[in-house]
Order: structure tokens, then C-alpha cells, then sequence
């Protein structure tokens, strides 16, 4: 289907007499070109499931439910960051700055969300997770209060919401205020995330897995040095009972309550909406709370002038884990990681008890808004918006001594993301014939950002009850705001950014047989230089109803369109530091250590040697797309199905290249990557069986996505480059992990191979590899293993996406079920390779020497790899080689419901007459999963595609609830 995008009304009527001209508007409105019942979308979320389940971000809402939509969840725990990527992704991820510039737009009611802009990962040591209370700021909606959900993917309708829309759209509808009688409903439910069953494990288990390497390798000294925590057998603390679990999973409740009151006459009507959720995990005590409410008012004053108001309000408060790795991945500083904590119940709840003298407040707050005039005279059409976005994110920490070896810490932080968008739309609409019309549009937006931060970190406070930072708040004072008691550290931020965009837009139609729709739009970006200040950009769709041309409607064949669309549209950047070239920035830090700014304690500024040069002449980043769609309705409606095809290329990417180490710099910015993704959607809808009294109904829903990428070029003409641990190489996919291919182990030295040139054996970067090592393939033959010898494989992008499910309807009974898969994914098993590769793990003591309690938990079964010697220097366990490269496809049983609406039941009570639906239900998610992934699930994986093991389970939960309207 081929879409525009209109400052429409909801819904349009030119009633007589004194009838308004306008109903309400929530603001901008993506309409299908020539919609009726009979076109199918391909890009819509089926809400009648999401609204019986208890999930709390629009990326769980998405998550196998739209065509073309792949969700990165990698952690259970509620309310964290989940990524959304449409139709794959035009860059390496290369860091979680990346992850801002590839993903879909998240639009309500046609404002386009503000997030966290990723510049504050530029002063932390570690980029597990942002600075403040990282929470997901696309957890602000409730699905009870949404009308629909639509993926935007098609480049014409991309190109009216311009550089916003380069990435994809989601775009949300909310429920609005309506005339008419008043309408009220209630829904809630209640329910359980039950413990997780695990095997808990003790010391024995890990000294008999490591006791072989031991027996096999290991020298006196080597055993000499064989860690503490196993080396005494009688030690109950690590060798007695593994109790630990019961403390750790628990069983844990949800619960949500929501009500909505709307009313009104045609000039003058209202909505109100309000609810209050806990969404929580059995892992760690996590959860998210949510309170939230929305107004709506719709006024018109005269019959042709429509004034429109939102105000959407949304407080989460997050209750965090307790895991060490993200504590201190805060704190910057690596305590002594020797000994793990213990399994014995009694002496971790010791450990947990310390967090009573923990303070760590989660909180955000969330208003959108807008203020709409819709005006309708004759033919012309006006809209104007006023609409704004905000959000501010507040985060109190503090951990006692006894949780760092007598070292407190003490951090808070505070930020605001601000968004104003000011639009004004002017259209004509001209009757060329009886059933010809052109529609003119003209207009212009102004969107202007603001991206905030302030954040303290202090360590040794006085003692572990002076939890805040004090300072003489006497501005004549002379330590004026300086700490008292904690070593402060301070760091503000702000960046600020506007968007300036002109457009026009034509639509012609032919009756109901053919429509055009063409856009053009001006941008211009404050993040872009002065002379690649603004961007032309242009999209455009064909819509042909074969229906009414070459077809007759039938019983068989129902409706037939086919339709055509291409764009070319602008991408935004999300720093300014490419606005003004080359200029000075605070990089005077040492490595590893990127928030000390100072040289010899003096604070200064240094060109850009850390962070890479940014030279002149940056054009805008573009892509081209093109996709071709068939939507057709089957056997009078009862089957539909929509099929698009798509090729997008991502061009003038920016990347930081190497360059020789004499320059000073760790690299230049340079334009010139382009990556090609390319595949197909499918969705289908069939009612195999009508539902009619006293007979069963079944409707059966399926969605797949079917991608590939490929980087087909790369800046100055190069046919590879080398990015830290990823390489990129022309004509090889974007997602691709770069490793050594592993073809088992030399059990003797007498196995390796030797140079018949030079008689010695073979090496690893001039180490002469012995019996006990891998046997890497030496792709080149040059009898030397080194980076060259590395190949491409694998990837973790998806090749394969999407859901599928059923309703089965049965009087007032029902049953939805949905499943959610992937297929073609891989991921790196670091945590495999930590486990195996103990030795250097522990000796390295950094942040991937971090032993959780979970370290006393089997994941997965290590036995199946080979047994390297993990003293040698080579490094036989190294993450980065295929042996850990895992089959990451799995299928999922999502949800499963059933329900019993009173409503519909035959001989019903007169009580329910009164309501419009009156459901009770029962719910449960994440039920059952599928793979052959060797860890615990395959979705738990990083942005980049690293399973390391630390992410939370994805929650199961059993819930019951009511829907009541009326």
C-alpha cells in the first residue's frame, strides 16, 4: 500500500446546516492513499493481543508482530534500553553512539520522541550502560491508551517525515476525545513472575572442571598459584551447600489498573486517561513502575476551524540490579576480583544485607504536548501544530565501603532531553475531472533540540552515612560549592540542535484505479557544515487498484493493488562536533581513563586525538530506497496478504579511519561507506474458519521478514578496513564478526606443521605453536597465524524474522496464541570463552574478570569443546575464533490467552447489556523457547552481538485481568 502523509482531521465529514465541517484531530495523521476496508496493511500491530498482555515498552509491543521489525532486547530486566531496527541496519555497530543513528523514529500522535543523546558515553570508562537511569524512555505508553501502532517503511511516506524518517518510523496513534455519548472503560490485571528454576552449582563442580586443564598443563607453579576460593576443599563456604538461588529468583507480582472517561458534543469534547503499573522480573528484586495520564480537549469554535490539545504526562521510577559488573562499570575502578562471592545462602544474604546502605533512585519523568489547528474552507485545507516533548532523567547513587574495599561512592546525576516542533501546512485540492483530483501542499517545520546533563561522582565520603555530596551553598563564601568530604569529580554537558525543513507534496488520484503522490523537501541541520548546511531530498509512490483496471472482483480474487515507491532522504548526525571541523575539544585524558581531562592536573583543551580528526568538506549521509508492494483480498475478504519487496543503500556514511600512529590521531572522519540492505515482506491474515453461533472461528496471522546486507563501498576507494575488533570488506555483510577459523587442536607437537622453506614450525605472531593449542587455518600459507588469517563469517543481524499465531473463537470464549522466531543469527559466546579461558580471566582482573552469583548457575554444558592448554601464550581461547561462534535462531512461544467475554456470552445477565465488551482473561508470556543456542537464551545477546552471560532472564509471568467498557 502506498501511504502519504496529511494534517488531517480523524475523521472528515461536510455535514449540512450548522454541522461542524471538522472532527477532532490528534495532529499529524498518516493516511493510506484511498483507504477502505479492503486494503490490507502489512505494517500494523495487531493491538487486540498486545492489550491482554503485560508488556511495558513499544519494542516489546513490536517484538514478532510487524513485518520488516527487529527488536534487540538483551537484558529481561524492566524498563532497560531495547533497540528498534527496521529493514536491518547502513553501518557497523561499532559502539553504542551507533546505535542512536540506525534506529527507527518513534513518532505519537506525529511528535517525534526525543532520546538520550549517546554523548555522555564520552566520559565513561565502560559503555555497559549510560550514565544516569538509562531507563527506556519508550516506556512511557500504555497499549490501553493507543489506538494503533504502524510501521512506516515505504520511502514515500519516510520522505514527508524527512531525516527523522531515514531509519524507519513507528508511528502511534493514541486514542482522542470523540462526541458523543459518554464512554467510560476500566481494565487491570494482576499476576506472577514465578522463580526461575536453575541448577545451582558449588566449588566442586568448577575445581573437577578445571582439575583436567590441571592435570593435562599445568606446571608446579601453576598449581602453586590454583585461586583461594577452590583450593581448600573444606571450605563450606564454597564447597557446602549452593543455597543461594532462593534469594536471587523469587517469586514476584505485577499488576496494572487503567481508566479512560470521554465525552462530549460535536464543537466541544474530551478524553481523560490514567494508570498505574509494576512491571518487575524475578531476578534481583527489578522492576519498573509507571504512573501515567493524558487529557484531550477539542474545541471548534466556528464549523470550519478545528483546535485541538494534548498533554501526556508519564513518571517511571526503576528499581536497578545489584550486579557487580554494572556497579563498577559506574565507579571506574577495578577492586581485587580473586574470589567470587560464595553460594552458601547464609553468607549472601550477608552480602545483600549490605544493600540496605545502598541508596539508588531511578527516576523519569515524561510530558508530550501539543496545541493543533485544523481549518477547512472550500477546497483549502490548514494545519498548524505546536508540539513539544520532554523528558528529565534524575539518578542518586551511593554504595558503602564494605562493597568496595573500604572505598564509598557517591554519584548523582540529573538531564533533560527537550524537544519544539513548530509546523504549518497549506493545501489545495483542484477537480481536474468527475473522478480526478490533484491536491497541492506546501509547508515548513522548525524542530529544535536540547540534550542536557550534570553528573558528580565522589569517592571516600567521611563514612557510610553521610550519603550526599556537601558543599557551602554561600556564593561570597571562598569555597563556594566546593566538596566536602567526597573527592568530587564534575561533569556538565549540554548540546544543542535545530532542524529546518521546507516542503511541497502533490497527490493525484483517478478515482478509486490509480494514485501519485510526490514529495520534496529542503533540510537544513545546525550539526551539518556551513557549505552541506541543507539537503534536497525527494520520495514518491504509484498506486495502482488492479482491481478496477485489468481484474473483475470476485468470490475468489476480492481486491488487488499493487504499488511502486522510491526516496531519497537525508540522515541526521547526533553530535555537533562535525559542524564546525576542526576544533578543540576536552581529549586530554589517558587511555582507558577518558574523563580525566587535565594535563598535569590542569585542566585544559587539545585537538581531538582520542576521539579522531574531523576535517571540512562532510556532506550529509543519504539513503536511496526503493520498494514495489502487492496487497490482494481473498475469497470475499476472508484471506489477505500483503508481499513488498525492498533495496536500500545507506551512502556518504561517516567512518573514523586508521591512520599511522605518527599523526597523534586514533583516526579521520571520512565519508564515503555505503551498505546495501536488501529483502522482502510477507504478511498474511486468514479466517480459515467463520465464526457463527455455536461454531468454532479461527483466524490464523503470520508476518516474515527476509534481509541481507552488504557493504559495497568504503571511504577512499579501500576494499577493506580494519575498525578495532570488526572489519569491514566490500561485498561482505556489515554484521559480520571477524575471526579465526578453528579446525580442532595439536594433541603433539609432532602434529604442527612446519615451513619447508625454513624448517620451523608453525606460530601465532612469532610464538611457535605447540601441542595443546588450536589449529587456526592458515588461510594465506605463510606458516604464520596472524590477523590476516582471519576470515568474515556469520552475523548478527537476523536473515530472518517475524511471528505468527491464531485466534480461536468459541461462543464468548477465546484463545490467541502468537510465536515469535529468528532465523540466520549468530552470536559470539564470550561467555563460553571466559569460562574456558579462566586462567588469564582471573589474572587480568578487569571488567571481564567479574564473577556474579550467577557464576554458580549452569548456563550451558562446556564439555563439548576441546580441552586447550589455557597457560599458553597464544591465547587458545581467545573469544574471537569460530569455535564460539553459536547458532543464535530460535522460535519462541510468546503468549498464550484465554478469554471470556460476558458480553457476547447467549444468555448474558441484563448487567452486561450495558457494556460494549466485558473480558476476563488469563495470560502467559515467554512460555517456551526453541534453539539450539548453548547458553541460557539466544536473545540475550549485546547490540553487537556478544552473549556475555550477564544479561537477566527474560521473565515469565501468569496473569489475570478484566476489560470493562461501556
Amino acid at each position: 500500500m502506498a501511504y502519504c502523509v496529511v494534517f488531517a482531521q480523524e475523521d472528515s465529514t461536510a455535514a449540512a446546516g450548522d454541522s461542524i465541517k471538522l472532527k477532532a484531530t490528534v495532529g499529524i495523521t498518516i493516511a493510506a492513499v484511498d483507504a477502505d476496508s479492503s486494503d490490507i496493511s502489512i505494517n500494523k500491530v495487531p493491538l487486540k493481543f498486545i492489550q491482554k498482555q503485560p508488556y511495558v515498552s513499544v519494542q516489546q509491543m513490536l517484538k514478532g508482530n510487524v513485518a520488516g521489525v527487529y527488536i534487540q532486547e538483551p537484558s529481561g530486566e524492566p524498563g532497560t534500553e531495547q533497540n528498534i531496527f527496521v529493514h536491518g541496519i547502513g553501518a557497523p555497530l561499532l559502539n553504542k553512539k551507533d546505535l542512536f543513528e540506525q534506529q527507527a523514529t518513534v513518532f505519537v500522535n506525529g511528535i517525534p520522541l526525543i532520546r538520550e543523546n549517546p554523548f555522555a558515553y564520552e566520559v565513561q570508562k565502560f559503555d555497559i550502560n549510560r550514565i544516569g537511569p538509562a531507563t527506556n524512555l519508550y516506556s512511557i505508553l500504555n497499549a490501553d491508551n493507543i489506538k494503533s501502532i504502524e510501521v512506516i517503511k515505504d520511502p514515500a511516506s519516510l520522505g514527508f517525515l524527512g531525516p527523522m524518517g531515514a531509519n524507519g518510523a513507528i508511528w502511534i496513534t493514541t486514542e482522542n476525545a470523540r462526541p458523543g455519548k459518554s464512554s467510560f472503560s476500566v481494565n487491570a490485571y494482576t499476576g506472577i513472575v514465578p522463580a526461575e528454576k536453575v541448577t545451582p552449582l558449588n566449588a566442586n563442580y568448577e575445581n573437577e572442571f578445571r582439575m583436567p586443564f590441571y592435570d593435562r598443563y599445568a606446571t608446579i607453579n601453576d598449581r602453586l598459584r590454583y585461586p583461594a576460593f577452590l583450593r581448600d576443599s573444606t571450605n563450606a563456604n564454597y564447597y557446602g551447600p549452593s543455597d543461594w538461588t532462593d534469594l536471587y529468583y523469587k517469586n514476584t507480582p505485577v499488576y496494572a489498573a487503567d481508566f479512560s472517561l470521554s465525552g462530549g458534543v460535536e464543537r466541544a469534547n474530551f478524553r481523560f486517561f490514567g494508570s498505574a503499573m509494576k512491571n518487575a522480573s524475578d531476578v534481583d528484586n527489578t522492576s519498573l513502575s509507571r504512573y501515567a495520564g493524558s487529557f484531550f480537549i477539542n474545541v471548534a469554535p466556528i464549523k470550519w476551524l478545528m483546535v485541538s490539545s494534548m498533554i501526556n504526562f508519564t513518571r517511571l521510577s526503576r528499581e536497578r540490579n545489584r550486579n557487580i559488573r554494572d556497579r563498577i562499570a559506574e565507579q571506574g575502578y577495578i577492586p581485587d576480583l580473586t574470589n567470587p562471592l560464595t553460594p552458601n545462602k547464609t553468607l549472601y544474604g550477608a552480602y545483600l544485607g549490605e544493600f540496605d546502605k545502598v541508596v539508588d533512585d531511578n527516576i523519569t519523568n515524561s510530558i508530550q504536548g501539543y496545541l493543533a489547528l485544523t481549518a477547512n474552507i472550500g477546497k483549502v485545507n490548514y494545519d498548524g501544530r505546536l508540539a513539544f516533548d520532554y523528558n528529565e532523567n534524575m539518578r542518586d547513587a551511593f554504595w558503602p565501603t564494605t562493597l568496595l574495599e573500604e572505598n564509598n561512592f557517591v554519584s548523582g546525576y540529573f538531564g533533560y532531553n527537550q524537544r519544539v516542533l513548530l509546523s504549518n501546512t497549506l493545501g489545495y485540492t483542484f477537480d481536474i475531472a468527475p473522478k480526478q483530483s490533484l491536491t497541492i501542499k506546501g509547508g515548513q517545520s522548525v524542530t529544535t533540540d536540547v540534550n542536557k546533563y550534570e553528573y558528580a561522582s565522589g569517592f571516600k565520603g567521611p563514612n557510610d552515612f553521610i550519603k550526599i555530596n556537601m558543599v557551602n551553598g554561600d556564593g561570597g563564601a571562598s569555597d563556594y560549592l566546593l566538596p566536602k568530604g567526597f573527592r568530587v569529580k564534575y561533569y556538565p554537558a549540554r548540546m544543542e540542535s535545530a532542524l529546518v525543513s521546507f516542503f511541497g507534496n502533490a497527490i493525484w488520484k483517478m478515482g478509486d484505479a490509480f494514485s501519485f503522490n510526490g514529495i520534496v523537501r529542503h533540510d537544513g541541520s545546525s550539526f551539518m557544515q556551513p557549505d552541506s548546511r541543507w539537503f534536497t531530498s525527494y520520495s514518491g509512490a504509484l498506486e495502482w487498484n488492479l482491481t478496477e483496471n485489468l481484474l473483475t472482483p470476485g468470490n475468489t480474487l476480492s481486491a488487488l493493488k499493487m504499488n511502486l515507491s522510491w526516496g531519497r532522504l537525508g540522515k541526521l548526525l547526533s553530535d555537533d562536533r562535525f559542524s564546525g571541523g576542526a576544533i578543540y575539544r576536552v581529549d586530554m585524558g589517558w587511555s582507558g581513563e577518558p574523563a580525566m581531562g587535565s594535563y598535569v592536573g590542569i585542566p585544559g583543551l587539545t585537538r581531538p586525538y582520542t576521539s579522531g580528526w574531523v576535517g571540512y568538506g562532510m556532506p550529509w549521509a543519504y539513503n536511496e530506497k526503493l520498494m514495489l508492494g502487492l496487497n490482494a483480498a481473498l475469497l470475499n475478504n476472508r484471506v489477505q496478504a500483503g508481499i513488498a519487496v525492498y533495496n536500500r543503500d545507506d551512502k556518504q556514511t561517516l567512518l573514523p579511519i586508521p591512520v599511522a600512529s605518527e599523526w597523534g590521531y586514533t583516526g579521520v572522519y571520512k565519508p564515503g561507506l555505503v551498505v546495501n540492505n536488501k529483502g522482502l515482506d510477507l504478511s498474511v491474515n486468514a479466517s480459515i474458519l467463520n465464526e457463527k453461533a455455536g461454531k468454532l472461528g479461527w483466524v490464523f496471522n503470520a508476518n516474515l521478514n527476509y534481509n541481507r546486507n552488504e557493504v559495497t563501498a568504503l571511504p577512499d576507494g579501500l576494499q577493506e578496513l580494519v575498525l578495532g575488533s570488526s572489519k569491514l570488506q566490500t561485498g561482505k555483510p556489515v554484521d559480520a564478526f571477524w575471526m579465526f577459523e578453528n579446525n580442532g587442536i595439536y594433541n603433539s607437537d609432532n602434529e604442527v606443521p612446519l615451513n619447508p622453506n625454513t624448517n620451523q614450525p608453525m606460530s601465532y605472531r612469532g610464538m611457535t605453536l605447540k601441542a595443546g593449542d588450536p589449529r587456526w587455518k592458515d588461510q594465506n600459507n605463510d606458516y604464520v597465524i596472524d590477523e590476516k588469517d582471519k576470515v568474515l563469517a556469520g552475523n548478527y543481524m537476523p536473515k530472518l524474522s517475524g511471528g505468527f499465531g491464531s485466534t480461536l473463537t468459541h461462543g464468548a470464549f477465546n484463545l490467541d496464541f502468537q510465536f515469535y522466531y529468528v532465523g540466520g543469527r549468530n552470536v559470539l559466546n564470550q561467555y563460553a570463552a571466559n569460562r574456558l579461558d579462566f586462567v588469564n580471566v582471573e589474572a587480568n582482573n578487569n571488567i571481564n574478570s567479574v564473577k556474579e552469583i550467577t557464576f554458580w548457575e549452569k548456563k550451558m554444558d562446556l564439555s563439548g569443546y576441546p580441552q586447550y592448554n589455557p597457560w599458553s601464550s597464544v591465547l587458545p581461547y581467545r573469544a574471537d575464533q569460530d569455535l564460539f561462534l553459536d547458532n543464535a535462531s530460535f522460535l519462541k512461544l510468546r503468549t498464550v490467552s484465554l478469554g471470556y467475554d460476558f458480553s457476547k456470552a447467549r444468555n448474558h445477565s441484563k448487567l452486561f447489556e450495558k457494556f460494549r465488551q466485558s473480558l476476563v482473561y488469563i495470560t502467559g508470556t515467554n512460555l517456551l523457547t526453541f534453539t539450539k543456542f548453548k547458553g541460557d537464551d539466544p536473545e540475550l545477546a549485546d547490540y553487537n552481538g556478544i552473549y556475555t552471560g550477564f544479561g537477566l532472564r527474560m521473565p515469565r509471568s501468569v496473569i489475570v485481568g478484566f476489560r470493562l467498557n461501556f
